[in-house]
């Protein structure tokens, strides 16, 4: 496996692989991998010749009140990994290869980006656009991986790859979590002990949900209101949002006539968490 700091490095590899007949996947990510990253590449791996994993944490989707400079970072740790689930390539550049001086082209999505996590961050899915775009630009794979636990982001790149013409397959796995429900992520490390017992309260909330649907509610204030309540009684916690959404359109809707996302964010202390369920993986 061969750690790569340039685009050039990049584009001189995949295009090899090309001429030997090789399929290519793309696993994008921020970096400080674990096990929900892995299975992304297990995935890839499993379905391409050969697997990229882009090891970035953009600046582009970080406001100046976010944790872009306390963002974890472990690069030794994250080849350690991508090795043992047989990536091939990682891609960790600096800002300043991806950002040229200058740089002053962007990629822009309204209505999707407009609600959930888009309120709060307002920047952060046009940086997510603009950094994915220029990574499929790079690596053009054949497939690309992403969590469902990031379920806007998964919707916007989806529809991001359909308007502009993406030669490529967005592929959507499933949520990664600790033994005890908590979803997994980069974020967790954040946590003292007290909060990473009160984080529960939010796949808690989420496997209510599930329940709940499984029964066949459908009226998405009652749903909501049991999952709110829930999260409340948590003094630890304190709600972003919890909203069900159109799969596709991310728009909120008030029953459940069409595939659903219901997607929360959650303070937990100073650390901001997401979870999420979609109503079609929910077996009935």
């Amino acid at each position: 496996m061969k750690i790569a700091k340039t685009i050039e490095e990049v584009r001189l590899q995949v295009k090899e692989w090309r001429a030997q007949g090789l399929t290519v996947g793309l696993v994008p990510t921020m970096g400080y991998l674990h096990e929900g990253h892995a299975s992304l590449i297990d995935a890839s791996h499993r379905d391409n010749d050969r697997t990229v994993v882009s090891d970035f944490v953009n600046p582009m989707q970080f406001s100046p009140s976010e944790d872009l400079e306390s963002y974890p970072r472990d690069i030794e740790h994250d080849a350690q990994l991508v090795e043992a689930h047989g990536g091939d390539l990682i891609f960790h550049p600096e800002p300043e290869e991806m950002y040229h001086k200058g740089f002053s082209s962007f990629v822009d999505m309204t209505v999707l980006t407009e609600e959930l996590c888009g309120l709060s961050r307002p920047i952060h899915f046009r940086g997510v656009c603009t950094v994915v775009s220029k990574l499929f630009n790079i690596v053009q794979p054949d497939r690309a991986y992403f969590g469902k636990k990031d379920a806007q982001q998964l919707a916007v790149i989806r529809h991001m790859v359909d308007d502009l013409n993406m030669n490529l397959e967005i592929i959507g796995c499933p949520i990664v979590r600790e033994a005890d429900g908590l979803a997994k992520s980069s974020r967790n490390t954040y946590l003292n002990d007290a909060e990473r017992k009160a984080a529960l309260v939010l796949s808690q909330a989420v496997f209510l949900g599930m329940d709940m649907v499984r029964q066949g509610e459908k009226n998405c204030d009652v749903i909501l209101n049991q999952m709110k309540a829930h999260i409340q009684s948590e003094p630890l916690a304190k709600m972003d949002y919890v909203k069900i959404v159109d799969c596709e359109t991310m728009q909120q809707i008030s029953v459940l006539d069409r595939p659903a996302l219901c997607a929360m964010a959650v303070y937990i202390g100073k650390t901001r968490l997401i979870d999420n369920f979609f109503t079609e993986d929910i077996e009935k």
